[in-house]
């Protein structure tokens, strides 16, 4: 389907402008995005759940309404974090990187997260990187020293633009790495001297391997062209990830513009805190699948909240998906996609304006299975169906000792099923239930 004057357009928050802006494409025929994806070392956590799955919607958005889009989401495959791992283990770098990228699919599949049109790793395009640093270096916007060839950051006027600092303000807030080789402190590393025991490729300042930050850049300009329309990842990527990028890319290619758009989703908690291994709060999309909750209702979950705007995890938000998965699989598949679920999407990626819409929909008796499948709801995914024929028996095993005045059973089923992770609320049209965020199936066979 191709944009029309008639159809609301597409609006963005824009975080270079800080302002919500009009998406305008480069090429309305291809529209180009990257994503920073997934440094390949250990399982995806649900705050990298919330970033694929909000480029997966925009990018399913994107295709509803151009007639091509060509997404990028790297794979970051060489990484001191990496080194790491493949020290504390014994085991080869590649087998890792390979594996974790595995799971990265199985997980972000579960979710309902399409695959990219391109997921280069990082390890591929080594060549393209050492050729855009020669360049910055031939520009007088790199240098070499002792080994490692880093960024100017004063040879670039615009730096800090995107994030909104002062160089001045940066190196006073910032921990930024002190090396005597840095001509300024906030100088960034674009090459950096390999171990015998490290990663390492030839180059013209000995064997090594590149800064994180210009391997997006060079992969993003042999893929998408030295200007493309939109640029997406977390906050936590603006300053310094992006920023560098930014500065890196603009001064190699001072005749491309970059990124046109750049979009950040807002961080995900937690019951209300960040989400920490110390504080027994971190969890991985792993971890949430083995403990019953389906993919398809992560994802609702991860929808909640405006993209822009933090995102608390909770049981409570857990019980409410599951509940709203049921309903909308009651309500059955086919149709169309919505107007007002679209127009909510076109207004910046309001998926609470769009689950609203889609509830009101439900409520009328229309199909809601084309405007759920744009926003990535799988209703065919296995949920929790397989618990219903023992939740509903014990639940009607309730109704039956209620009626017969037995509310000790009645009491014992409910505080069985609590216990056991379910849900049950009691209503005038009988009772409803939704599995929690922890279920425990052995516990719930145990009620008989």
């Amino acid at each position: 389907m191709t944009l029309t004057p008639a159809e609301p357009v597409l609006q963005l928050h824009d975080s270079a402008r800080r302002e919500k802006v009009a998406f305008e494409p480069f090429d309305p025929e291809n529209v180009t995005m990257y994503v920073c994806g997934p440094t390949v070392y250990d399982r995806a956590h649900l705050g990298n759940a919330r970033s694929a799955v909000v480029f997966d919607v925009l990018s399913r958005l994107l295709r509803h309404l151009y007639p091509r889009v060509t997404y990028v989401r790297n794979v970051t495959d060489v990484d001191d974090k990496i080194n790491a791992r493949a020290r504390e283990t014994g085991r080869p770098i590649r087998e890792i990187t390979d594996e974790t990228l595995g799971w990265y699919h199985e997980d972000m599949a579960a979710l309902g997260v399409l695959p990219p049109d391109h997921e280069p790793r990082a390890t591929e395009y080594v060549p393209q990187m050492v050729a855009m640093i020669e360049v910055l270096v031939e520009r007088g916007h790199a240098y070499e020293a002792e080994g490692h060839v880093l960024f100017s950051v004063r040879s670039d006027a615009r730096y800090g633009e995107l994030s909104g600092r002062s160089l001045d303000d940066m190196i006073a807030g910032a921990r930024v790495e002190v090396a005597p080789y840095k001509r300024d402190p906030m100088d960034f590393v674009l090459w950096k001297p390999s171990a015998d025991d490290e990663p390492g490729w030839d180059s013209p300042w000995g064997r090594g391997r590149p800064g994180w930050h210009i391997e997006c850049s060079a992969m993003s300009a042999e893929l998408l062209g030295e200007t493309f329309d939109i640029h997406g990842g977390g906050t936590d990527l603006l300053f310094p990830h992006h920023e560098n990028e930014l500065a890196q890319s603009t001064c190699a290619h001072p005749m491309g513009g970059f990124a046109r758009h750049w979009v950040h989703n807002a961080m995900l908690r937690v019951d209300g805190q960040k989400m920490s291994k110390s504080l027994g709060n971190f969890f991985t999309v792993r971890d949430m699948l083995d403990r019953g909750v389906p993919g398809p209702v992560m994802r609702l979950v991860l929808l909640s909240a405006r993209y822009s705007q933090p995102l608390d995890w909770t049981d409570a938000k857990v019980a409410e998906a599951e509940a709203a998965l049921r309903k909308f699989r009651m309500a059955g598949d086919g149709g169309l996609p919505d107007p007002g679920v679209i127009a909510a999407l076109m207004d910046d990626l309001n998926t609470p304006a769009a689950l609203a819409r889609l509830h009101e929909l439900v409520s009328i008796g229309e199909p809601v299975g084309a405007s759920l499948e744009l926003l990535g709801v799988d209703l065919s995914a296995p949920a929790a169906d397989d618990l219903a024929p023992k939740v509903e028996g014990l639940l009607r095993a309730r109704a039956d000792a209620k009626a017969a005045r037995d509310f000790a059973r009645a009491d014992a089923i409910r505080d069985g099923l609590l216990a056991a992770g379910i849900e049950v609320r009691d209503t005038p049209d009988g009772a409803e239930w939704s599995p929690g965020a922890r279920v425990d199936r052995d516990a719930l066979e145990a009620l008989g």
